[in-house]
């Protein structure tokens, strides 16, 4: 069995990637159109990150990557309650080294000014690229966190370590493919806070929304994994759900 030490350190190392490369993928390569837009570039990007970051780290930590997800196999009794805070605090130390590399990089460009840089980092209303207010912002991200966590756990336990790294990312490509314009593309608390933590400002005024809707999404789509469990436990025994439920 992997250590929690190892488990911890691909967690801190994949979340970090996925920070530095997708959010790289806005600041680097000027992928952000006038218009809000940010095209395949961003998407593809975040999404190879994470699949990259899965293959590399599956056999150590599930590859996680993000406090949603941790939170949502918590949630699922597929994941030691006793790991959570550990886990999370990996992720956004993780989070926090991808941008501290990304601004050590970025730094380097003539005109770069963190300043009146939005730095990846997510927003609404008039941080939102394409001016989407606070409702619009809150509804996609708890929506597309809940789609997202739950395919994880459903994969984790039908699909193969082939496969499953392969469908999240290219489930969360999809997403990022409409969110990228409405906030930057969030759906991960740990890649809301590492940029955030360098805007500072705005972005850290902001960022509760990048934990709370993520986070309660997380948390719907852990209890309703736990429920379909119920019902098919409760369909190949034969045995009431309510006597299943039943502490």
């Amino acid at each position: 069995m992997v250590s929690l030490s190892r488990r911890l350190l691909a967690e801190g190392a994949g979340t970090a990637w996925i920070v530095f490369i997708g959010c790289g993928s806005l600041i680097l390569n000027g992928a952000q159109s006038p218009g809000g837009g940010a095209g395949l570039v961003v998407p593809v990007a975040f999404g190879l990150a994470l699949a990259i970051a899965s293959y590399a780290a599956k056999g150590f930590s599930g590859a996680h990557f993000n406090p949603a997800v941790t939170i949502g196999f918590a949630v699922a009794q597929r994941f030691r309650v006793s790991h959570l805070l550990p886990y999370i605090a990996a992720q956004i130390l993780g989070a926090t080294a991808g941008a501290a590399l990304l601004d050590l990089i970025a730094s380097g460009r003539p005109g770069f000014d963190l300043a009146i840089s939005d730095f990846g980092a997510n927003g609404y209303a008039e941080h939102s690229p394409a001016d989407f207010q606070l409702q619009s912002a809150f509804v996609l991200e708890l929506t597309m966190s809940l789609v997202f966590v739950w395919l994880n756990l459903q994969l984790s336990r039908r699909a193969s370590r082939m496969v499953a790294p392969a469908l999240n990312s290219a489930c969360l490509c999809v997403i990022y493919m409409i969110a990228v314009p409405v906030t930057n593309g969030s759906i991960n608390p740990a890649r809301s806070s590492g940029p955030a933590l360098f805007v500072g400002g705005w972005a850290l005024d902001q960022l509760w929304l990048f934990w709370a809707a993520p986070i309660a999404g997380g948390v719907l789509a852990g209890l309703l994994h736990m429920r379909a469990g119920v019902g098919r436990k409760a369909r190949a025994t034969g045995v009431p759900r309510e006597a299943l439920e039943r502490p």
